[in-house]
């Protein structure tokens, strides 16, 4: 995911969907935002999900001010959308926030 979104002057938002079998079976870009945040719909990414038939998740976006540190925001949507999952047995994964000096995994800062 690093190429692309290093070097952003704003926000993007993306979800890596995955199979059963955690395989990639598309990546796309949900949101575009501005220099301190982006708005993302659960229920675009639940109908993507579903169209492609995906069982797992990672979502994935940018900090251009470098800071690696989750927003309330961020948590707020994460776990907005680990609770919309449940309902429909699709798995978030993990949250990946990249800056251009590094990146931080939910999962393994077990906030998830």
């Amino acid at each position: 995911m690093q190429p692309y979104l290093l070097d952003l002057p704003h926000e993007e938002f993306w979800v890596i969907f995955l199979n059963k079998s955690n395989i990639v079976i598309r990546t796309e870009k949900i949101s575009l935002g501005g220099v301190d945040g982006t708005v993302v719909d659960p229920k675009l990414v639940f109908k993507r999900a579903l169209e492609l038939l995906a069982l797992n998740l990672i979502l994935v976006h940018n900090h251009p001010s470098g800071n690696l540190n989750p927003s309330e925001a961020d948590q707020r949507i994460t776990q907005k959308l680990r609770e919309g999952g449940k309902l429909l047995d699709i798995n978030i994964l993990d949250h990946l926030i990249f800056t251009n000096t590094g990146y931080l995994s939910f999962a393994d800062e077990g906030l998830l």
